[in-house]
């Protein structure tokens, strides 16, 4: 597994299994918070790395969806330590089994029931802060996805909302992919927050991604239509 510091207070931790699937340690006053949970053989890297680390325990895990390569290493994790995994509400039907995703002829268990609970909301129905992290609802690759800034950081840690290479923000993968004119849709997030840095599931980073917004949504409004 790869390790990188990818600012002040946030650490990416990178395996393959065809393509890279990556999850963020981010450090905060509480200790850790794990943003995604990859899959079930990252568990102990995951933990290792949070112990060599030193910057206090693991308190939480944040999803940004229910896909099986996002939640993967939570079962073995919690075998070793209790923390409240938290997922958008909308997910977790779907997650859980009792819908199947759209697109998909059947409901599968990505995620035993009871383990993740909704993240918490104000009156309005606004997603709150989980420790140093802002959720923000970002629907399309899956029907509850989000994604989550680090403002101090200036980084968006964003799923899979889309893919990239060598550096350019490309459309999340069609074949797992809900409802792709909304989840390109939810990209207009990188220009609202303005990050200086967008970090991928499935890819690499993105510098200055509100720069490349204009060109990704004439490109793939173009390619949806089609």
């Amino acid at each position: 597994m790869k390790i990188t510091q990818l600012s002040e207070h946030i650490w990416s931790l990178k395996t393959w299994m065809l393509i890279p699937i990556q999850v963020w340690i981010v450090k905060d006053r509480k200790g850790v918070t794990l943003v995604d949970a990859g899959i079930p053989m990252m568990a102990d890297g995951i933990l290792s790395f949070i112990e060599r680390l030193q910057a206090g325990p693991l308190h939480t895990i944040v999803l940004t969806h229910g896909h099986s390569d996002h939640v993967g290493a939570i079962p073995r994790i919690l075998k070793r330590t209790s923390v409240p995994v938290y997922v958008h509400r909308t997910e977790i039907p779907y997650m859980q089994g009792e819908l199947p995703y759209p697109r998909r002829k059947k409901a599968a268990v990505s995620l035993s029931p009871g383990i993740a609970q909704p993240l918490p909301e104000d009156t309005d129905s606004n997603l709150e802060q989980i420790g140093s992290l802002r959720p923000y609802f970002t629907p399309g690759h899956s029907p509850g996805h989000v994604v989550y800034y680090h403002e101090q950081d200036q980084v968006l840690l964003a799923g899979d909302l889309f893919t990239s290479k060598k550096g350019k923000m490309r459309k999340p993968m069609a074949m797992f992919t809900a409802d792709m004119e909304q989840a390109v849709q939810s990209s207009v997030i990188v220009r609202d927050l303005n990050p200086k840095r967008l970090e991928i599931c499935h890819g690499t980073s993105v510098m200055q991604p509100a720069r490349q917004l204009d060109e990704y949504l004439k490109l793939n409004h173009l390619q949806t239509a089609q």
